[in-house]
């Protein structure tokens, strides 16, 4: 992907990819500045986009955001002493910033100053930031997906999923939907007879979810571009490269209801599988001192939600089933089936509307 040059295109990209991004504004201009009042960039961990004047006041507004994006920025604002009332006052009342304008106001940026989600940074823009505009500019710092959104991967696309998607096409979440039967997509396929390769295939599309990323795949569905379906001859290949990518962090979310029960559960025992695997590696670098191998000691990676649609009887079934192949009850018994919160109602809205309760209950209390 291009990297955007406008901030409103970038802020686009990045929120519909659902990346980590930061949006940097001028809220308030004493005296001469580079760039005016709600002046903005876009920056995210490697790329920045637009400007607010560049020099030593952008660089500093750059290395701030991507503190923020790391969690390296103490979040809690203690009470300010009457020592500290002076620097809260250059930050909330730039007209004081004449009768402070001494030598160490010149020379250093002013704190971080947090507002619930928002953060604000005063800048004199003296000889420490190279600039001598003489004025000033506090800077506002929104910070974007630093939790990663719901990564949700479905598998079959009946009438549950259909109506889940509907839900799901309003929330912040990257959904990978999974089936094997292309005509299941066909009442989302755009009209292509204006594309250049009129002979595309559905199942062309389908290759592994780790090159799929949601700007650069064929606009061929009316979907939302967060909603990417993937017609696939052999679902359960879809589930590694759906975990594999997440040993560090996000929440991840399996749904199994396709209309084959023995491909369902060969499903659940490859998600339980994969899921269990990811845990072992995360808890083995960790006790090989994972600050030397991904340096942010975050290793501890939960069991990712599993969800299979069922009745009871499938449920026990399937359960049982895995007991006896040997997993073990504490790992069975994090799989999720039946599948939704048990609100009554067998209609597909109402399952979906189950579906979708249960796990935003799962995402908010992590």
């Amino acid at each position: 992907m291009p990297i955007p040059i406008r901030w409103y295109d970038g802020l686009a990209q990045y929120q519909q990819q659902g990346s980590a991004h930061v949006l940097a504004t001028i809220v308030a201009v004493n005296g001469s500045a580079p760039r005016a009042l709600q002046a903005k960039m876009v920056i995210t961990h490697d790329n920045c986009c637009d400007t607010l004047g560049g020099g030593g006041l952008e660089h500093d507004v750059v290395a701030t955001a991507r503190q923020l994006l790391n969690g390296e920025i103490d979040t809690t604002v203690a009470k300010a002493s009457k020592r500290d009332k002076g620097v809260n006052k250059n930050i909330d009342n730039d007209n004081d910033d004449d009768k402070d304008n001494n030598k160490d106001s010149e020379s250093k940026p002013t704190k971080i100053v947090r507002r619930d989600t928002v953060y604000t940074k005063h800048y004199p823009l003296g000889a420490k930031l190279a600039q001598c505009c003489g004025g000033s500019v506090t800077i506002m710092f929104e910070c974007f997906n630093v939790t990663p959104p719901m990564s949700i991967l479905v598998f079959g696309a009946g009438h549950v999923a259909a109506a889940l998607m509907t839900i799901l096409a309003e929330l912040p979440c990257q959904v990978d939907w999974v089936d094997s039967r292309p005509e299941m997509f066909e009442r989302y396929l755009l009209d292509n007879s204006n594309l250049p390769n009129k002979s595309i295939q559905t199942e062309d599309l389908s290759q592994g979810l780790e090159t799929q990323p949601s700007l650069t795949q064929p606009k061929l569905y009316n979907l939302p571009a967060h909603i990417r379906p993937h017609v696939d001859d052999d679902p359960v290949d879809s589930i590694r490269p759906f975990i594999e990518p997440f040993k560090q962090s996000g929440q991840r979310f399996i749904l199994v209801m396709t209309h084959d029960h023995s491909l369902d559960f060969e499903l659940v025992r490859t998600a339980l599988d994969a899921a269990s695997e990811a845990n072992r590696l995360a808890t083995s670098l960790d006790n090989d001192d994972l600050d030397n191998h991904l340096g942010d000691g975050r290793s501890k990676v939960s069991m990712p939600y599993i969800g299979c649609i069922a009745s009871a009887t499938k449920a026990e079934r399937f359960k049982s089933r895995l007991l006896q192949r040997g997993y073990d009850k504490q790992i069975v018994d994090q799989l999720t089936m039946p599948i939704g919160l048990p609100i009554g109602g067998k209609e597909p809205m109402v399952v979906a509307v189950s579906i979708a309760a249960q796990i935003l209950q799962h995402y908010h209390q992590k």
